[in-house]
């Protein structure tokens, strides 16, 4: 369990599956991580801009935009250059890993989650 900060670090979930982001975000949220929701990748886009998260998770298989496009464009953007970007995904099929990597993603976590072990790779992500 982190340290109580005066800020926490911000991780921001762009998921279109409410259930998901209820879930990611009740995790994260205890062990005192900011959550920020965005429900598709477009919003995802613009949040992250805007709060410069420490970390990001995309959902792969989204409508209008997939977040193998979110993480390239996310990629691309000055205010979140650093940050890690966490494809978390059902699609393992051969490929799907080296294909999230390749979009830009720094990791590859499949669903459904292993929620003992989120927090510790959060932590592990962020160097805390």
């Amino acid at each position: 369990r982190m340290n109580e900060q005066v800020d926490p670090p911000a991780v921001l979930y762009i998921e279109d599956d409410l259930a998901n982001r209820t879930l990611v975000k009740r995790i994260l949220e205890a062990e005192g991580y900011r959550v920020l929701e965005a429900d598709n990748g477009i919003e995802g886009l613009e949040l992250a801009r805007r709060e410069r998260p420490a970390l990001i998770f995309v959902d792969i298989s989204m409508p209008d935009m997939d977040g193998y496009q979110v993480a390239t464009q996310l990629r691309q953007m000055d205010e979140v250059r650093g940050a890690p970007i966490v494809a978390l995904t059902a699609n393992v099929m051969k490929g799907d890993r080296e294909k999230s990597l390749a979009a830009g993603c720094t990791d590859y976590i499949q669903k459904p989650l292993d929620v003992d072990l989120l927090p510790v790779k959060v932590a592990d992500l962020l160097g805390l």
